[in-house]
């Protein structure tokens, strides 16, 4: 006797796996012959003089694809081989978990370990906000007693310290792991796709690796997406990667982009001295409550800010010392522009056609809640799908994917997502708001509670921005929030564990709260569905 493992394709249900085991059992000298819907392969034990070519031709007369992946040995099992695309937190979390599930896995890299948060995204991104928060603080604080003065900027020592706990988290987090876990092996390369199976690795020396896996996961991001503005292209324009680790700080800079990185980097900038002209193509984040832009928009032009809403880049023309822009508003001058108008998936040279794997009209992969594609050996997590864009949600999609490519069903609920901008205010949102609620024929009731009623606010002296909920009208279930708020981060899990919990607002304004606290604004928020806080003592229940 001998044991063939098949790889099959075009299986789309359990009862396609029952009809291929039927189709082979049918075959004579085959005795046993175990599918996995889930892992895409079958294992056939049949007598040896038994061709694979019976073995593949039974499975394609049922419409399938099949192709022979290895022989075993009825003694030993082969481990179930995993290749990842990428090294980024999504990539990473699967490659642990498929360890822990039995699998051997390759990550494959062409760049730096590590993707894009700890690199070039989340880690330098929130230290530079920190730093430029406090040099904020250092000029602006709302105490009388406490002297004022201008921040003295070393941008070169800032950058330092930055890159040396981006190096240091790296390690940490990325590095180490390839170090010390065996099941884990790095290959260095640019990969893309023959067929549907198999992975070309192309190296730095221009040789090329061929890979077979059993399955493979997609998890390759997303890079700055830049529009064609005429004379733009050639120029010494940034990208945040670029801003992210300036040396020097601009007198004028220009950002075009009315998003989350534009706003954070834009007021990063203000703050450490730059004068700043902003450039949104539409209004500030423009997917979110109106009222969340308005009022960033407010507090940005209170900063200093220049904001232009509804404005559109024109042309760029750089003269080797300043750009100049033509905008639909305007003509504009500054000596750096930062372009920050949105990111494109990481997915044109993947050559994903030949592997059959859908994609929409942006490039982004189509995935489906257990992260497969529409090849089903075929897995993408991260910000190259269509997943939203946030480094927990490709951290636990990893994680789930993991699971369901060594045979397991894990899906991942994108039900409750909470997101922060780390603007100051922040803007933290969770959940539906009216709009969206209204638009999936939901009958809802909301109430905006400004910051002026929170008494933390009012001891920070800083009451900028509101809570606003949103419930159901019937119900009274929590269906969403809109936070703009100092620490609004800070603040919005909190509502997310209410709509996951399916609280009701009346629920949520008896909950206790401590005092003094940002996160009390949400029960104060609750409270007014039914009363007027403001005729209520300090910490009422």
């Amino acid at each position: 006797m001998s044991e063939q493992i098949l790889h099959l394709t075009g299986m789309t249900c359990d009862h396609c796996a029952a009809s291929v085991k039927q189709a082979l059992l049918s075959v004579a000298g085959v005795s046993r012959a175990d599918v996995s819907y889930a892992a895409g392969t079958v294992q056939v034990e049949a007598a040896s003089d038994v061709p694979a070519s019976a073995l593949l031709d039974a499975v394609r007369a049922k419409g399938f694809g099949a192709e022979v992946a290895r022989s075993a040995s009825p003694k030993t099992e082969a481990k179930l081989s995993v290749a990842i695309i990428g090294t980024g937190s999504g990539a990473f979390a699967a490659a642990i978990r498929a360890v822990e599930e039995g699998a051997e896995v390759t990550v494959i890299e062409a760049g730096i370990v590590g993707g894009t948060c700890v690199n070039v995204g989340c880690v330098p991104s929130k230290i530079l906000i920190r730093a430029a928060h406090v040099a904020h603080l250092q000029a602006k604080h709302p105490f009388p007693g406490l002297a004022k003065h201008a921040p003295v900027l070393d941008r070169k020592a800032l950058v330092a310290q930055q890159q040396a706990r981006v190096e240091e988290l790296r390690h940490a987090k990325y590095e180490s792991i390839l170090e010390s876990n065996p099941g884990i092996k790095l290959l260095r390369g640019f990969a893309r796709f023959e067929d549907a199976r198999t992975l070309v690795v192309r190296q730095v020396d221009g040789s090329e690796q061929r890979r077979t896996p059993d399955h493979i996961l997609i998890a390759t991001g997303r890079s700055p997406q830049i529009p064609d503005v005429p004379g733009l292209a050639g120029t010494p324009f940034w990208t945040s990667t670029e801003a992210l680790i300036a040396e020097e700080t601009p007198t004028h800079l220009i950002v075009y982009g009315g998003s989350v990185v534009a706003l954070e980097l834009a007021q990063a900038y203000l703050r450490l001295g730059s004068r700043v002209t902003l450039v949104a193509r539409g209004t500030l984040l423009s997917k979110e409550d109106p009222a969340i832009g308005d009022g960033l928009k407010a507090a940005l032009e209170e900063e200093g800010m220049r904001v232009l809403t509804n404005a559109a880049v024109k042309s760029v023309r750089f003269d080797g010392k300043a750009f100049e822009l033509e905008t639909s508003i305007g003509a504009l001058s500054g000596d750096r522009l930062l372009i920050a108008t949105g990111r494109k998936p990481n997915t044109a040279g993947l050559d994903l056609a030949r592997a059959g794997v859908t994609m929409d009209a942006s490039g982004a992969i189509v995935v489906d809640d257990h992260l497969r594609t529409s090849v089903p050996h075929i897995y993408a997590v991260g910000d190259c799908t269509t997943a939203p864009q946030f480094v927990y949600v490709a951290a636990a999609a990893g994680t789930r994917a993991a699971i369901n490519m060594t045979g397991g069903d894990a899906v991942l609920d994108l039900s409750v997502v909470p997101a922060v901008v780390f603007t100051d205010p922040q803007v933290a949102t969770v959940g539906l708001t009216e709009a969206q609620a209204n638009t999936l024929g939901m009958e809802t009731d909301s109430r905006t509670l400004t910051l002026d009623n929170v008494p933390r606010a009012l001891a920070n002296f800083d009451t900028r921005g509101f809570i606003k909920l949103v419930a159901d009208k019937n119900t009274g279930h929590l269906l969403g929030a809109q936070v703009l708020a100092g620490e609004g981060g800070e603040i919005i899990q909190t509502a997310a564990l209410a709509i996951r919990n399916r609280m009701t607002v009346a629920d949520l304004a008896g909950q206790l709260f401590p005092y003094l606290t940002m996160v009390e604004g949400l029960k104060l928020c609750a409270q007014t569905f039914t009363k007027d806080v403001k005729q209520l003592s300090c910490c009422a229940g």
